[in-house]
């Protein structure tokens, strides 16, 4: 799955655009790599997300196109 897609779908980013934004401004990283919107994401990847001087990193737990609002929580787990 596209990591912007992924990021939208697991609520760690409300909107895709502004998802597809963080990526081109460098701010998520997968594995510790800087990628872009379009990058695969599988389960057992690690994304770190910059969010001004705040850092979030999770670890994929499970992809799936949709999801229901209460099961979003289930997609990964933080580090």
């Amino acid at each position: 799955m596209r990591l912007d897609k992924y990021l939208k779908v697991s609520r760690l980013i409300k909107r895709r655009t502004v998802a597809n934004e963080a990526c081109d401004a460098g701010r998520v990283m997968v594995n510790g790599k800087p990628v872009k919107a379009s990058a695969n994401v599988k389960q057992g990847d690690t994304i770190t997300i910059q969010f001004g001087n705040k850092e979030v990193k999770v670890e994929v737990l499970d992809v799936q196109e949709t999801v229901k609002k209460e099961e979003a929580k289930d997609l990964f787990r933080y580090i």
